[in-house]
């Protein structure tokens, strides 16, 4: 039988998983995705685009294995409402699980804030500041409200059938993190010049809290189609995938 493990270990968990993801994926796009700073356009050394997607990718990669067996390592309020619509997930764990995300985001950010902080010369002004989200003259690329609102619901209903098809019971589950890991950094590759890539509020709340301004009043985007896009991937998982295996 497998051990009933308690509510606040996997709030800790999550916690500490979604600290770790939005440390290596918007700490290493605030601190090495162009560096040297004074010169972005030779950048040498910095990440890039490719860097901070696998940065993401490696996050999550890695604390599926690290907390995967204690809280599922969700590490993401999409996550889930995904696995709770295609049938994964208790109701009365959403909300400790969410606000755990974004307690470890917010923290996360800080820290972010902190170190870049250190930097003669740093400012938190522009667009995507310490890596937030954003559309219109937030988007990187200059996207505006609808590009962005399709491209996060459809990246975000993708990544949820990753998810539940790479953990069910009949797949391979100990290789269940490659895919997830894989398929985050294949959203970022796609998603940054739209919008710096969310799907997961958690990430986006957890930097746009210490910038504020547009970032905040963006925000709603960022939580409305990643929640939206994975409440269809789990229902058609649920309704269409699973049955029709049956």
């Amino acid at each position: 039988m497998a051990q009933v493990v308690p509510i606040g270990r996997k709030f800790l968990a999550e916690a500490c998983g979604t600290f770790w993801l939005v440390l290596g994926g918007c700490g290493s796009a605030v601190l090495a995705a162009n560096f040297p700073y004074d010169n972005a356009a030779v950048n040498p050394l910095g990440l890039g685009f490719l860097g901070v997607a696998l940065a993401f990718g490696l996050t999550l990669l890695t604390m599926v294995y690290a907390i995967g067996h204690i809280s599922g390592c969700h590490i993401n309020p999409a996550v889930s409402f995904g696995l709770w619509a295609g049938g994964r997930f208790r109701s009365a764990e959403l909300l400790p699980y969410i606000v755990a995300q974004v307690i470890g985001a917010v923290i996360a950010g800080g820290v972010i804030k902190l170190v870049a902080s250190g930097r003669p010369g740093f400012v938190i002004e522009g667009a995507n500041a310490l890596a937030t989200n954003g559309f219109g003259s937030n988007s990187p690329g200059g996207y505006g409200f609808f590009s962005a609102l399709v491209i996060e619901l459809v990246l975000t209903f993708f990544f949820l059938l990753v998810i539940l098809g790479a953990t069910h019971k009949d797949a391979i589950q100990d290789l269940a993190g490659v895919p997830i890991g894989l398929a985050l950094t294949l959203i970022h590759l796609i998603s940054i010049p739209v919008t710096n890539t969310s799907v997961n509020p958690a990430r986006s709340t957890g930097v746009a809290v210490w910038v504020g301004g547009e970032a905040m009043g963006q925000l709603w985007l960022f939580w409305l189609a990643p929640i939206v896009g994975a409440l269809i991937a789990g229902w058609v998982h649920r309704s269409l995938f699973e049955s029709a295996a049956e």
